[in-house]
């Protein structure tokens, strides 16, 4: 209700104003404590016992300000990030765009972030709090070595992430979707495996990586392969398009990557190729285009262990989330499903 009355007065600012907003409003809401949620939604996935399946998908909170605030909200989990070595500035602005007729977002952010050393201290201050807090890890726009930016993040932020989440699928800083290819995936993934063992940590953080939806088959079969035979964590599935459906707003041919309600079926259809592709052998991220219970059940039906939200919540708000895993055991319930683990991939 408070964010309906709020949405009019936010959305006479930019869209990047606006997040800057949210954000500064989400830091000064006092630390609470995680709602419970429901026992049947609770999932493990890669060694980690998340509470519910609903996530906060990388990209809103970029430099790790309010990973505590968005737990306290009732999602199950979030991440933070892209966060690269170095701070960078990113693209020229305005950089993002809001396609209200198609509820949907267009960025070109490129990777704006304050850089490792500031998010690390972030993370290290909440150190020993509950909630799963992933760390999106990226590459500087002007490095020249990419795949050591990668190993410098996952050794920096494997003792103070939940999980790291390798970034190669951004369409904003050029030449990075080129990583997805399967030498260099390799040889990327063979790093920060490295990396990460030669952090200081209790426990190793899983890794994700996060691939882009706009992935022919052999693409998809060979990043399976790989992600199978690394042993990763799971595959996030998937970032934003640089396709462009048929749109109705007049930001329609702004360059960047597209995400909203567009996007969902295209990202639904690369879930069912990677469920496909990995036969069910490493667990799946559902991102793109989820802005409702149905949606985030369609998805996990697919082969989901766990969904992401982000663009949705910028015409839905920050309740979302809860209202999704309160229709999730809805859903559940109705289908005759006693846990979500046993939904996943049910279609």
């Amino acid at each position: 209700m408070l964010f309906d009355l709020l949405k009019p007065a936010m959305f006479a600012f930019d869209p990047e104003t606006g997040h800057r907003m949210a954000i500064r409003a989400l830091r000064a809401l006092p630390l609470r404590m995680l709602k419970r949620s429901p026992v049947g939604l609770a999932i493990e996935v890669a060694g980690l016992a998340f509470p519910n399946p609903v996530g906060v998908a990388a990209g809103f909170d970029k430099d790790a300000e309010v990973p505590d605030a968005l737990l306290g909200l009732g999602f199950g989990f979030t991440e933070v990030g892209s966060i690269t070595p170095l701070p960078q500035a990113g693209n020229p602005k305005p950089r993002l765009f809001r396609l209200v007729e198609d509820k949907a977002v267009i960025n070109r952010m490129g990777f704006n972030n304050a850089g490792g050393a500031a998010a690390l201290e972030r993370l290290r201050a909440r150190a020993g709090r509950a909630g799963i807090v992933g760390v999106n890890i990226g590459a500087n726009k002007d490095s020249p070595d990419r795949i050591a930016d990668y190993a410098v993040m996952a050794r920096m932020m494997a003792p103070f992430s939940s999980y790291l989440c390798v970034n190669i699928s951004s369409p904003n800083t050029p030449g990075l979707r080129a990583l997805q290819d399967e030498a260099a995936l390799t040889a990327l993934i063979d790093a920060v495996i490295a990396a990460r063992a030669e952090a200081e940590c209790a426990a190793l953080p899983p890794i994700f990586l996060k691939v882009a939806p706009d992935l022919e088959l052999a693409d998809i079969d060979a990043i399976a392969r790989i992600a199978i035979d690394k042993q990763l964590g799971a595959l996030v599935v998937s970032n934003t398009t640089i396709s462009r459906p048929a749109l109705r707003s007049h930001h329609a041919d702004e360059a960047g990557g597209l995400s909203g309600e567009p996007l969902r079926e295209l990202a639904l259809q690369r879930l069912r190729d990677f469920r496909k592709a990995t036969g069910g052998a490493i667990p799946l991220v559902g991102v793109g285009g989820i802005a409702s219970a149905q949606h985030a059940w369609e998805r996990i039906r697919a082969g989901a262990s766990l969904v992401q939200l982000y663009s949705a919540m910028v015409y839905e708000g920050p309740g979302l989330g809860a209202r999704i895993v309160r229709g999730l055991e809805a859903l559940m319930q109705r289908d005759g499903f006693s846990s979500i683990a046993e939904a996943v991939g049910s279609e």
